[in-house]
């Protein structure tokens, strides 16, 4: 599952003293900051965008600002809330994004921003373009491989989940013996082979990213349904899937040991999923 993006981001800002002179918009910017950012801490986050909007006004080029104003929208929005109402706070978030790019252009806590949004919108082939901007600007950050890899994933399982649609119940678990299959392995081979590579690279940068892991596992599974009468190849790659479920296990009852040793707990994590 694609895990939430943590919206508070810290901020390397410099913030004068609450008891500064206010007649200065600079300094009155940051104290709204500053104020809105107690607010935010405590949840209280009609209050934060308040001060957090109070202070880009004062100061229309505080590109911190800005990214928590962002922050502050992004978080009022609720994944998967389709309504006009929730769906104008990603805008508004979409908007002070490109406020921020337009005053410093390869900011990366922006484009994480914009491709969170954009992923919770379903909108993958977007977000993976945004993540792919963050990817240059941090290409040795696992989570960005990670994520990219996540929503080719999504695009991925959405076509084949439309082609199996069209068979019947009990075929759909032999799409790779389908008329439909050659569409259905011309519509998701790129995103298939992308999705392996972004998370390939992820584990490689962070080598018990489990998460990872179980992603390359359901991608292989992908691929096993668009081999398309290949029943060697089709083997191979449940095969492949298994071994990387395994390797997650693995990965996460290392973690899950590590933890319960720290606590004097026993623990044992669930599987992946096959």
């Amino acid at each position: 599952m694609m895990p939430r993006l943590t919206l508070l981001v810290v901020l390397l800002a410099s913030f004068l003293p609450a008891g500064a002179a206010q007649d200065d918009p600079k300094t009155a910017a940051r104290t709204e900051l500053n104020a809105g950012v107690q607010a935010f801490r405590q949840a209280n986050y009609e209050e934060a965008v308040g001060h957090f909007e109070q202070a880009v006004a004062l100061d229309p080029e505080f590109v911190t600002a800005h990214l928590y104003l962002a922050t502050a929208y992004a978080q009022t929005f609720v994944p998967g809330v389709d309504t006009p109402e929730n769906v104008v706070w990603a805008t508004k978030a979409f908007n002070e994004y490109q406020e921020v790019h337009q005053l410093k252009p390869y900011d990366v806590i922006s484009f994480k921003g914009i491709a969170y949004l954009e992923f919770q919108l379903k909108n993958f082939d977007q977000a993976k373009e945004s993540y792919q901007k963050a990817i240059a600007v941090d290409p040795n950050d696992p989570e960005l491989f990670y994520a990219a890899g996540v929503a080719d994933w999504s695009m991925a399982y959405r076509a084949i989940a439309a082609e199996k649609a069209k068979l019947s119940a009990k075929a759909q678990d032999s799409l790779f013996l389908s008329r439909g299959c050659a569409d259905a392995r011309a519509a998701v081979q790129a995103d298939v082979n992308d999705g392996m590579a972004m998370l390939t690279k992820a584990v490689s940068l962070r080598e018990d990213y489990d998460d990872a892991m179980a992603y390359l596992n359901l991608l292989y599974r992908l691929r096993a349904d668009v081999q398309c009468g290949n029943k060697e190849a089709h083997a191979a790659d449940l095969k492949k899937a298994n071994e990387w479920a395994d390797m997650a296990m693995a990965a996460r009852k290392k973690k899950a040991d590590a933890a319960a040793a720290r606590t004097g707990q026993d623990s044992t994590p669930a599987p992946p999923p096959r």
